[in-house]
């Protein structure tokens, strides 16, 4: 727990993990996104 005694001031830390969650978030979205559009197949 050594990690908690950073100083506050500091929010270059918290935004690169905050900006590489907000990626990982935006390409799972993507993801699920293209799988379920490849899925449907046309009826015929």
């Amino acid at each position: 727990m050594s990690f908690l005694t950073l100083p506050q001031v500091s929010w270059i830390n918290g935004t690169i993990m905050i900006g590489i969650f907000a990626l990982v978030v935006v390409g799972l979205v993507v993801a699920v996104f293209l799988l379920m559009n490849n899925d449907k197949k046309p009826k015929e």
